[in-house]
């Protein structure tokens, strides 16, 4: 599927991408003229995003959380540029450029996909034909949101008025203007509520998650709707988005409208994140609203974390940094499950095992990355209740489901939400965006034992871009 796929690896700025020549007709009338033909398509465009230039890597793994300070990577490491927010300079420049671009392309292709079903109907009955096209929506909302969020304003400050990124609703050949970003971010919030509407039959409502093993990958997207942005998973984005813009009493009222039916995606045991050793689910695909499969992840994992990687390339904290964050408890499941010193002796310090495989190749939750977790929508109820007793209560059940005792009602809010962001999306891609939320300026410096370093968060729009504007 060129359109769909190959686009990804010859695309290299927005303008290019625009530029891409239409599919052949005869492969396109193939591709859209049957039911399988089109989910083979909108299943194409879910493996795009597990792309390691996407959530596969760089918005999960390693670019985004080594913004974030997560890692020691002094002067010797090589992504130091990274951690030093040194943007003009690789890798930083060819790592952003990759996001920016892949992020775009697979839009186009998304606006292909919902043409192209517009352009042949009756092939889906009505019911399919929705879950599909709010499916895409979907999928395009959540692109141009992490764009704004990595690319864009602090939108807190009144940088949030000034020109920002271009939307995508088409596959013109026009570069379209520079929405500022209220206006951007209203564009997201339209197109989650077309998805929301057109997801209103989704089987996730009736049936839940179904956690049944599948052979193979394009059959467990279609059947595992965690796996895709299904309706719950809609609402939990619109929390976040609704937060990012500052809209706490619309975030709590979509946060809660998942919490309300928090047991389709439940918590993980004790007995996973303490007793299980040889296959413990380390990411909790039981509390995924959505996440996304990475057949390269195992091969991600031992390029960046695996104890084995030299010292100027392994992803890891600094011990005190690690011990600050989890505040030296191993009864925290996340800690006592994902960190590690090597038995080998290879290593020194704890090294992260989130993503490292298990022993039972047919585990349902191999080769997943979380993008949208139950625990989240408790984080965002916590800090948008406007009284401080019900958000510490939301935050207690977070903790207690993390082996955590609970915090007293008295206690700072904001602390213990950093600190809550810290710990539960580790290899996830999210400290970056509260911090630049939050407008947190100064944070832990991961290539030193103590103090801060300031963060830049006026990440520039790709100098290929550039050129065009």
């Amino acid at each position: 599927m060129a359109l769909l796929i190959a686009a990804i690896a010859i695309l290299s700025s927005c303008k290019k991408f625009l530029d891409v020549q239409p599919e052949d007709k005869v492969l396109e009338t193939q591709l859209f003229s049957t039911k399988q033909g089109i989910k083979t398509v909108l299943n194409g465009l879910y493996i795009n995003l597990s792309n390691n230039q996407l959530y596969g890597d760089n918005l999960t793994l390693s670019t985004i959380e080594v913004l974030a300070q997560r890692y020691n990577t002094p002067s010797t490491h090589s992504l130091t540029k990274i951690a030093t927010y040194a943007y003009n300079d690789n890798p930083t420049m060819s790592r952003l450029e990759n996001i920016w671009t892949n992020s775009y392309a697979t839009v186009l292709n998304i606006n292909a996909f919902l043409e192209n079903v517009d352009k042949y109907p009756g092939v889906l009955d009505q019911k399919t034909e929705n879950i599909y096209k709010g499916e895409a929506i979907a999928m395009r909302a959540f692109l141009h949101f992490d764009l704004l969020r990595l690319y864009g304003p602090r939108y807190s400050t009144v940088d949030s008025t000034k020109q920002s990124l271009s939307y995508y609703e088409a596959t013109k050949s026009t570069v379209n203007p520079l929405l500022p970003a209220n206006s951007f971010i209203q564009k997201i919030i339209d197109d989650l509520n077309k998805a929301e509407t057109l997801l209103a039959e989704d089987e996730i409502i009736a049936n839940g998650v179904n956690t049944a093993a599948a052979n193979a990958t394009v059959d467990f997207l279609t059947n595992n709707r965690n796996y895709r942005l299904n309706y719950y998973a809609v609402k939990g984005l619109k929390a976040r988005v609704f937060l990012y813009r500052g809209d706490k009493v619309s975030a709590l009222k979509y946060a809660k409208e998942v919490m309300a039916v928090a047991n389709r995606f439940p918590w993980t045991t004790s007995t996973n994140a303490l007793s299980e050793k040889q296959n413990p689910d380390r990411v909790f695909t039981t509390e995924m609203m959505f996440g996304i499969m990475n057949t390269q992840l195992y091969t991600r994992y031992l390029a960046l974390f695996d104890p084995g990687v030299s010292d100027a390339n392994i992803l890891a904290p600094i011990t005190a940094r690690l011990n600050t964050v989890y505040e030296n408890n191993e009864n925290d499941y996340r800690f006592n499950l994902n960190w590690q010193i090597p038995t080998t002796g290879v290593k020194a310090y704890k090294t992260f095992y989130k993503y490292a495989d298990v022993i039972d190749k047919t585990k349902v939750f191999r080769f997943s990355i979380p993008l949208l977790k139950i625990s989240e929508m408790y984080l965002i109820a916590a800090e948008s209740e406007p009284v401080t007793a019900d958000g510490v209560a939301h935050l207690n059940t977070v903790r207690a489901n993390r082996g955590l005792i609970p915090l007293a009602a008295t206690v700072n809010i904001n602390t213990e939400l950093q600190k809550e962001y810290q710990k539960d999306f580790f290899g996830e891609g999210q400290l970056f965006y509260y911090y630049k939320r939050r407008n947190i300026t100064s944070v832990p410096n991961g290539s030193a034992s103590s103090g801060n370093v300031t963060v830049n968060y006026a990440v520039p729009m790709p100098q290929s871009e550039a050129l065009y504007r």
